[in-house]
């Protein structure tokens, strides 16, 4: 089991982390979700011990870990960071790429197991391909297949999809996130990304400006969003003021939101725009001089007014 607890971390005098304490067990998987520039990367690098923490542990099994201050070559043996940066070698094979990593095996060994991460990361027909000639997304699934050549008990992964087409990096996602479970690694990502933040995380940890947000299962996070920052993440933000829906200010996402059976009720909107979404249209309508969204299975004609409800 992987503890974490940061009381700070800073770079010269300027403060990236602090106040952040977790868990994450065997096998299961944490999301990191945050803006760009909260502390995510630099939380990878100190639980990878590329970076010396002076005001907090963190620990594997018990074991508190050391960091780069006590180690010849920075970072932890059984982790494996794949960072934005790729660190792929670009005038060897993709196939090369992968065995470079491999613990001494067998030839039938080796080339099975080569096999088997290629399809992982769906890179078989690119195998002998030289990766200098690969697009930013096939190399970012090289990174990836590099990192699972000698079986991690901890994978780091930062924004690893970022450069993956969105038609092949909705499979990529299972077929890895499956094989780490299968493999029972556990997974730190790093992500700006929602959908993947939600889809393929046991635990989900919200940064705000280099603090924890919010910690816990997705699930209970997303039906339970407390603020207009971790509503965000998760779509376009509807604030309504207290004793309109009820005696609380209420955060609502589009999904919460529809046109009420009844001819009125307290939330009158005047349509502004509407988006087609695929299944459903998002509609822009203002309510008391602010922004309201709310999807809807039609187009509304702009200076429409409409009466919602909450679902």
């Amino acid at each position: 089991m992987l503890s974490v607890s940061i009381q700070s971390f800073a770079y010269d005098s300027k403060t990236i982390l602090k106040d952040i304490d977790f868990e994450l067990k065997q096998g299961k998987h944490l999301a990191v979700l945050g803006e760009s520039g909260c502390g995510k990367s630099t939380l990878l690098h100190l639980v990878y011990g590329l970076l010396h923490l002076k005001n907090g542990t963190i620990s594997w099994e018990g074991e508190q870990l050391k960091g780069p201050n006590h180690s010849l070559i920075p970072g932890e043996p059984f982790m494996k960071l794949v960072a934005q940066d790729l660190n792929v070698m670009p005038f060897t094979t993709v196939r090369e790429n992968i065995a470079d990593h491999l613990p001494r095996l067998h030839a039938e060994e080796e080339a099975e197991r080569v096999d088997t991460l290629l399809k992982v990361v769906d890179l078989e027909a690119f195998a002998n391909r030289k990766v200098k000639k690969l697009s930013g997304g096939q190399k970012q699934r090289v990174a990836l297949s590099k990192a699972l050549a000698k079986a991690p008990k901890l994978l780091l992964l930062d924004e690893p999809f970022s450069s993956i087409d969105t038609f092949r990096k909705n499979k990529l996602r299972r077929r890895l996130f499956r094989y780490l479970k299968e493999e029972n690694i556990s997974c730190i990502t790093a992500t700006h990304d929602a959908e993947e933040a939600l889809s393929f995380s046991d635990e989900l940890l919200l940064l705000k400006k280099g603090t924890m947000e919010r910690f816990g299962k997705p699930e209970a996070i997303y039906n339970s969003l407390e603020t207009e920052y971790q509503a965000g993440f998760f779509g376009d933000v509807t604030v309504l003021p207290p004793d309109v829906i009820s005696s609380e200010k209420r955060i609502l996402l589009p999904h919460q939101l529809m046109i009420s059976s009844e001819k009125k009720t307290k939330i009158e909107v005047k349509v502004e725009n509407f988006f087609f979404k695929g299944s459903h249209y998002l509609i822009e309508a203002i309510y008391k001089g602010n922004p309201i969204f709310f999807n809807h299975p039609e187009p509304i004609k702009k200076n429409k007014i409409v009466y919602l409800s909450e679902k």
